[in-house]
Order: C-alpha cells, then structure tokens, then sequence
C-alpha cells in the first residue's frame, strides 16, 4: 500500500485543473450499456480506480470497452452485450456499480445484480431503486445476495423518491427511456453529475425533460444511438484546492470546472473570508490571514455537497472560532474526526452534528484515511499541520483523485506519495 507523506505550513499557489467529474463519469458509462448497436465516444474520463473497475464490469457483460489513458478518452460498444449477471467481486468494490442494474434489464430482460460494496458511510440502502423499477412493471426479487429483475418490457409511470437521490434518479432514468409511454420522477436528484447524464442520453435521442429540477419527465423510445460526449469537470475535486488553499492561506486559480455547480460552497468559503473572483474558465481564491467559523449543514444539491463535507471540518479546525457542521446525508460520516483530532483537532460530534473549535495549531501525526472524502479532508489538515504527517490507506483518495499528490506538489506543497 502507498502512502503520503506531507510537511505542511507551506502556502499553496498557482494555477490547477480538474479532471473529469467521476460522479458524472459512472453514471455516464453504465449508460452506454443502452445503446444496442454503434461505438459511444466519451471524453474527459478520469483514470480512477472506479473507472477502471466499471470497465471491467461492462467487459464482463459483453461490451467492447477501449480506454486512453493520456487523452482520457474511452470508447465503449456494448453491441455485443451476452451477460445479465454483475458479479459480486466486482460490485463489492463500489456502490456505483448497482447502476448497471437499469442497462442490463433494458438489454437482456433479466438483471441479476449483486448488492453493492464501496465506502464505509453506514447504510445506503438501493431501496428507491428496487422500489422504482417496481413501478416501472419489473418483477423484483432477492436470490441469495443478488437483487434480480426481470421485465420484457418496462412501463412508463410515476415515481416518488422520499428524499432526492442522484443513483436512484440516474437508474430510473436508465429504466424510463426506452419503457413505454411516460414517467415522471417526483423528487428528483437535481445534481449537476445527474444533468450531465441527461445531457448524454439527449443526444442519443432520449426525450426528457426537467433535469436539475426535483421533477424529470421522460417519454419512452424505440431505441438509443452512439453519440460523443464530454464530461463535465469535477467540482468536488475544486472544493478540495480551495479548501486546502484556504488552510495555507494560499492563492489558486482552479480551472476545468462550472462556477455554477459550487455556488454555495463558495458563499461559504467567502463567509469565511475567502475573496472569491469566478472567471470564465474557473475560480480564483485568495485566502484570509484567519479563516472565520461557519455554520454549515450538508443537503442534496443545491444544498452543501456531503462528499466536501471532510473537507470543510478539516478546513474549520484552523477557524478563529467555534463552527459547526451537520451531517443530513450518511450515518457515521464523522468517522474520521478521531484522525483529525490525532493532528491537535479540536472536535466533538453527537449525533450527527460537529463542533469545531479552532485552534492556532496542528501538529503532524500518522492518520488513516477511513474513505475518499475523509482521505482528502485528512491531506488538507495534513497541509496545514506543523512537521511531518503521514496519511495511510491512500487506495480510498486515489478512487476520487488522479495523482491528487502531484497536483498540490504543482501548487507548492511538500507532499510525495511512497510505499507504506
């Protein structure tokens, strides 16, 4: 196993791009699996380990998959698509994989999926999913370890998701395209990664309607052509610099992202003293000598994006104040606290609320990352920790992050990946 080794204390500044979103990357390639005949060209594919495990998935089923590593480009022909079983070696290595459930049922008639592995966040039940192809007409059943669907051919109807969910929406809308007749999904995933999706699907000659609003309409086809798609930049990874940027109280300039997809991360970055300057081509930030305490609660998007939630605590233990984060998203999201308080952190959770209480100093230590998130919220505390930190258990940040340690080392930090 690899781990990081940082030297903090050292201000971040410069200039930096983001890869490509790998939230909108997922969704997008399980989708290809739709498409019954022709190559799909999708670009700005970011080479993680969850890409890689999805193209595994899809070669398994039958597809024709060719990925490029330098030009991030992957190319996908599922028109030989001969298996409906996702296998639990390779479903048990991330939760996304359950979106291959919608694709196989469409092409084969028969989906026999795996339940689901991926992060430690607590429970994250596929309910909405079994319970929307249920009313979509597909007959659901569990066989030892297995969610099994089966449907000739899936009905348009109306969907109610109790809470958004931005997996739940991308599967149903897999479900919805090329059902019959019409649906309409109540409740909807407003995400940017979501729209993105449906920016694919449109172009490959889905009818839908209402992306980014909490209702999404889709009208049945016949069937889906090949098309060329970009992804979208990855805005978790931009809140990530910036939040490391304003713990150096550096100055970067992040480039490759939609100012729109991070507008109220970046009112809570600028309550905390960030001067905020959105550009055409990205974000520029210049941090604040002290950063000031927030209030903060994580909610589906448009609300603060649970994935940067570890990295806003870790931003907030260098606060002059007391803060306070609140988790509305993922039990047991808070399970990295104890490694940030082995820096000199300062934090007490209950329930599913945090306080922060700033402090002058952190010290480095030897941290674990527990998941992708709280990895990158442990380098950033690690980027602002006096002395040498170590941060193990890299695997998990290298399943969001492409050579996150390359990048900061671009912007000035003292960060080099080695074997643990």
């Amino acid at each position: 196993m690899d781990k990081f080794i940082i030297r903090g204390a050292k201000k971040l500044s410069g200039k930096v791009t983001v890869q490509g979103a790998k939230n909108a990357a997922l969704p997008i390639i399980a989708a290809s699996l739709l498409i019954k005949s022709g190559e799909s060209v999708i670009r700005n594919v970011p080479p993680l380990r969850d890409i890689f495990t999805l193209n595994q998935m899809l070669e398994h089923l039958g597809a024709k998959v060719s990925y490029d590593e330098k030009k991030h480009t992957l190319r996908v022909d599922a028109s030989g698509l001969n298996e409906n079983t996702a296998p639990y070696e390779l479903m048990s290595k991330m939760r996304a994989s359950f979106l291959v459930l919608g694709p196989i049922l469409q092409r084969m008639g028969e989906a026999r999926v795996s339940l689901p592995g991926g992060c430690a966040l607590g429970p994250r039940p596929v309910d909405y999913h079994i319970k929307g192809f249920a009313r979509l007409g597909a007959e659901i059943s569990e066989e030892k370890g297995f969610v099994v669907a089966r449907a000739k051919r899936l009905k348009g109807n109306i969907i109610y998701f109790d809470r958004p969910s931005h997996t739940g929406t991308e599967n149903l809308l897999y479900g919805a395209v090329m059902a019959k007749g019409s649906t309409r999904i109540i409740n909807a995933a407003c995400d940017p990664e979501v729209i993105d999706l449906v920016k694919f699907l449109k172009k490959a000659g889905a009818k839908i309607s209402g992306a980014g609003t909490p209702e999404i309409t889709i009208e049945g086809v016949s069937q889906l052509e090949p098309v060329k798609h970009t992804v979208m930049g990855d805005r978790l990874e931009a809140g990530t610099f910036l939040m490391a940027a304003m713990v150096t109280q550096g100055d970067v300039f992040v480039s490759g992202v939609e100012t729109s997809h991070l507008e109220l991360v970046l009112q809570k970055l600028t309550e905390a003293g960030a001067v905020i300057k959105n550009k055409a081509d990205g974000i520029h930030l210049t941090a604040p000598k002290r950063i000031s305490p927030l209030d903060v609660v994580t909610y589906p998007f448009p609300g603060y994006p649970t994935d940067l939630q570890a990295c806003l605590t870790a931003m907030l233990t260098k606060a002059d104040g007391t803060s306070r984060v609140r988790e509305t998203i993922f039990q047991d999201a808070f399970s990295y606290v104890m490694e940030l308080r082995r820096l000199g952190a300062d934090i007490s959770v209950t329930a599913n609320e945090a306080t922060i209480n700033g402090v002058k100093k952190l010290t480095g230590t030897s941290v674990m990352a527990p998941h992708i998130r709280a990895g990158a919220g442990l380098v950033i505390a690690g980027l602002a920790s006096a002395g040498r930190t170590d941060v193990l258990r890299v695997y998990h940040i290298d399943r969001g992050y492409n050579h996150l340690e390359e990048k900061l080392q671009a912007l000035g930090a003292d960060i080099k990946r080695v074997r643990a």
